[in-house]
């Protein structure tokens, strides 16, 4: 919790994963009223098989920045506990 208040662990991540199955549930929707609807059953097919697909890599995309974000620190604080610092007088 400490780490939340003091923003080291960030809340958007959990986000985009609720956002995603949010789209991919619509994009199932939307798919399957393209298909039994008045539109084209191509159009239902497409919908159901690259929306998940986009949705997913859109996700994955923002998500990357934060995984980056995680190993940068993990980084600085090995490098930090491993080298002491020296004086430079």
């Amino acid at each position: 919790m400490f780490d939340f208040i003091f923003f080291r662990r960030m809340l958007t991540p959990i986000l985009i994963q609720i956002i995603f199955w949010a789209a991919l549930l619509f994009c199932i929707v939307a798919g399957f009223v393209d298909i039994f609807g008045e539109n084209s059953v191509w159009n239902g097919i497409k919908i159901l098989i690259l929306g998940p697909i986009v949705v997913r890599m859109a996700c994955e995309i923002l998500i990357l920045f934060f995984r980056i974000n995680e190993t940068l620190t993990d980084i600085k604080n090995n490098i930090s506990t491993e080298i002491p610092h020296e004086d430079q007088t």
